[in-house]
């Protein structure tokens, strides 16, 4: 169902709800019936009056039906409708209602499923991997939920920004340091001279035989930094290493088809005083207190749900890590970004509270909600039936390169989007591969595929097919396949406002599990031309509507396979 229908049906009710019960105010819901053969919408809105009203919930939905079907605007969109259970209304459209799609996407076509553009801006941080290493699968699960739902707020008409943070200050960078002057000076992993928390992926033998050739290496947003070859330069092995891992982390992001607006330093919030400026704001507002040596934070007083105030800075000097994210997020603020989302890793949901805590003490104007996160749960790698867990170049963990060397970018995205964020996932390596209908990218693809193949048999353009007769579009599939690609605005805007691009993953697996039920079903390249070139009118907006999904999920959509 069109969205424009879609509020034809609900203005109709709600004028039905008010003439039975004037001073009802019912929050109606539309959806689609489990069972294909319950009707095409259902609601619940009588069960949900009956109670306050006093009234037999079927009486009622009776009373609503009559005068919903009473109503000539209403009656354009819906066919007929009955009762169901205790109070369920059941509606079935109009032949018209359902065909109405194929215009909508023939006038639309890679535009259909947008919305106009909004005077509103929205900041997506994401992947934000420290540059002590190749990015891992959870960086992988990150950027492919990342960038998918930056293609949703973009379909949703919002000015979208992707920001990269990079922790380029602090012990672990330290550690890097020390890992690269260890393996320069012959040290391996196994030796008892070696760091003991030092990095010992094969990784780290590469960037100290870089440095000890005295190559230069940049990364793509920062300046290039030339080895000197002095192993015991600390300084200079630490800048080389960090831009040699950050060079190797935008080639991994290259390959996986991902390109950020705006990469923001760490170690930027320093040099700039913006971390200590914060933390003198911070003790000015009173919320901030020493005990022991240390400065604490107010955090339980400021409402957003902390258990206990936190260190800001150590006793023995330096502050928390959530420090510098305060003073970070603030510059989202200042840079105009009234809605900020953050995509991490569930490790970090202490994070939250306290980041939130710092900005209410600022009171900046900043809302209590800022900003908004999405915590994902740990992927588990599985090949040949048994579990992954270390990669040669990493040395303890897959990494993003190794899942797109093995599957390729598609299935990567398309695996890693296709489950809740805040749940865990099982990335089966072999089912990603599979060319069957278990493998849902390749389902989907191959939908895609099989339409596009089917439209340069049938000889007619593109031409003849728009100005196809839809109402010959009569066999139930067909009708079900219309109501699916009508879903999809709606399916958009949803995941966009939910922060969920796994809906759209869920979605298209329905659309091409309709397509291949309407294609088994009826024969499209029959002998009635005028039902044919109907047919193909179907076949080609599903073609586009698949693609258009797709799309928002990064994942191509193959004329071939």
């Amino acid at each position: 169902m069109l969205p424009e229908q879609h509020n034809i049906i609900i203005s109709s009710l709600q004028a039905a709800v008010a003439r039975i019960l004037p001073d009802a105010a019912p929050h109606i819901v539309l959806e689609r019936p489990k069972v294909a053969a319950h009707g095409d919408i259902a609601t619940n809105v009588a069960m949900q009056l009956a109670k306050p009203a006093k009234r037999n919930p079927r009486e009622l939905a009776q009373e609503i039906v009559d005068a919903l079907m009473a109503d000539p605007v209403a009656r354009v969109v819906i066919e007929s409708a009955e009762l169901a259970g205790p109070g369920f209304i059941n509606f079935r459209l109009t032949h018209a209602a359902h065909s109405a799609v194929l215009p909508a996407i023939t006038l639309q076509g890679e535009a259909y499923g947008r919305a106009p553009r909004k005077d509103q801006k929205v900041l997506v941080e994401f992947v934000s991997a420290n540059p002590t290493g190749p990015l891992h699968v959870g960086h992988a699960r990150q950027a492919a939920l990342g960038d998918a739902l930056c293609r949703l707020f973009d379909a949703n008409g919002y000015e979208v920004s992707r920001e990269f943070y990079y922790n380029d200050a602090g012990n672990q960078i330290h550690n890097l340091a020390i890992s690269v002057q260890a393996r320069g000076q012959g040290l391996t992993p196994e030796s008892e001279q070696y760091p003991a928390d030092g990095y010992k992926g094969d990784y780290i033998q590469d960037i100290a035989n870089d440095f000890a050739a005295g190559k230069t290496v940049s990364a793509s947003d920062g300046e290039p930094v030339l080895a000197n070859g002095d192993i015991n330069d600390q300084d200079n092995v630490r800048r080389f290493a960090v831009a040699y891992l950050r060079r190797e982390q935008d080639l991994d992001l290259q390959a996986f088809g991902l390109a950020f607006d705006n990469y923001y330093l760490e170690s930027s919030l320093y040099t700039s005083g913006r971390v200590d400026d914060t933390v003198t704001k911070l003790v000015a507002s009173g919320h901030t207190y020493e005990n022991e040596g240390a400065l604490w934070l107010k955090t339980t007083e400021l409402g957003t749900g902390d258990d206990k105030d936190r260190v800001m800075r150590k006793s023995e000097g330096g502050y928390t890590y959530f420090v510098p994210d305060i003073a970070y997020h603030v510059t989202k603020w200042q840079r105009g970004f009234t809605s900020a989302i953050n995509i991490q890793g569930s490790d970090h949901h202490g994070t939250v509270a306290r980041v939130r805590a710092g900005l209410q003490a600022l009171d900046i104007g900043i809302p209590k909600d800022y900003p908004s996160y999405i915590l994902h749960k740990m992927v588990k790698v599985m090949r040949g039936g048994e579990e992954v867990k270390i990669s040669k170049r990493a040395g303890s963990y897959v990494t993003l390169r190794d899942l797109i060397d093995w599957v390729g970018r598609d299935a990567v995205r398309f695996f890693l989007i296709q489950r809740r964020a805040d749940t865990e996932f099982v990335f089966d390596v072999d089912l990603a591969r599979a060319k069957t209908e278990e493998n849902p990218v390749y389902y989907i693809q191959y939908a895609h595929a099989r339409i596009c193949s089917m439209l340069t048999q049938s000889g007619f353009d593109q031409t003849q097919r728009n100005a196809a007769l839809v109402e010959h579009l009569t066999a139930p599939t067909e009708l079900a396949l219309m109501q699916r690609l009508a879903e999809f605005p709606t399916l958009v805007a949803e995941a966009a406002q939910e922060l969920s691009p796994h809906l759209v993953a869920f979605w298209l697996r329905d659309c091409a599990a309709d397509f291949h039920a309407w294609y088994n079903a009826e024969r499209v390249l029959v002998d009635d031309q005028a039902l044919k070139l109907a047919r193909l009118r179907l076949a080609d907006a599903t073609r586009q509507v698949l693609a258009n999904g797709l799309a928002l999920l990064g994942v191509s959509a193959p004329e071939r396979m």
